[in-house]
């Protein structure tokens, strides 16, 4: 196995200062840097751009982002235990990396970042989604980064693609495909992670549009999503009941049949429900 720096290979970095994953903090290393350089490359030529990392472990793809000539990686870590291998990395790359230690649902990475900004994530499994949906949904559009790629178990990976009509198309899809371009860029086992997780994982790669797809308001789409999908198997004039008085009204205005489905209307469909419901 050919090498992408000098530094010393994963497996001997993680037993040297005893970095056993650990199921609470939701951690499966990746130990191939040739993986970790593949998934890297998935980000786009990053040599004009910062990296937003959450999650770093020992920093197999922090080595791949900064030897595919990341301009700079922001990492933030929450397991002290790995600070060291980090910092290893950080002398190796001077200059280049900066490691935050702290909870990323409770840190503002903008202060330390300059854009353009990417981010490329093996998301620890326990907070990704929810990660994801603050990264969907911020106060102001286009948001602060330009594209993520970022590693989920393969069945969130399917609900952020997933098209109308299929079961793991839901509030994730809409949200995602409502701003962004995605579709799943790398699949990988269980079995190329340590320890292997029960599941197989993909790597997703979602990049911005500079406005919405269709256009809607983004509390009134989220709400009508939110209701028809806690109740997908209702048709929509009895699970968008409580939305509005006049929905069946509404959904005739959009084009949507009352017998439908969730699961059976697509994107605009969803946008256009949310313009004539913003109207009453």
């Amino acid at each position: 196995m050919t090498t992408i720096d000098p530094l010393p290979p994963l497996r001997d970095v993680i037993e040297r200062h005893e970095l056993s994953a650990r199921k609470s903090l939701g951690q499966n290393f990746l130990l191939d840097l040739n993986l970790t350089a593949k998934i890297a490359r998935q980000a786009g030529d990053l040599s004009q751009c910062d990296v937003l990392e959450i999650g770093p472990g020992p920093g197999g793809l922090t080595r791949g982002l900064l030897s595919e000539g990341a301009r700079k990686v922001l990492a933030i870590e929450k397991d002290a235990r790995c600070l060291p291998a980090l910092d290893e990395i950080a002398q190796a790359y001077p200059n280049r990396l900066h490691v935050i230690e702290g909870d990323a649902l409770g840190l503002d990475p903008l202060a330390h970042l300059t854009p353009p900004i990417r981010v490329a994530s093996n998301l620890p499994y326990n907070v990704g989604t929810e990660l994801l949906i603050r990264w969907l949904t911020p106060k102001q559009w286009p948001p602060y980064w330009q594209s993520l790629t970022l590693m989920f178990q393969r069945e969130v990976a399917q609900r952020i693609v997933a098209e109308p009509g299929s079961k793991a198309y839901g509030r994730l899809a809409l949200l995602a495909q409502w701003r962004c371009d995605a579709r799943i860029v790398i699949n990988l086992p269980p079995e190329a992670f340590s320890p292997p997780p029960k599941v197989s994982s993909a790597v997703v790669h979602l990049t911005a549009l500079s406005e919405p797809r269709f256009p809607a308001d983004f509390k009134t789409l989220e709400r009508l999503v939110a209701t028809a999908f806690n109740q997908r198997r209702k048709m929509l004039r009895s699970s968008l009941k409580s939305v509005s008085p006049d929905i069946e009204d509404h959904l005739r205005a959009a084009g949507l049949k009352s017998t439908e489905r969730a699961e059976q209307i697509p994107l605009e469909g969803f946008c256009a429900l949310a313009r004539e419901v913003a109207k009453s």
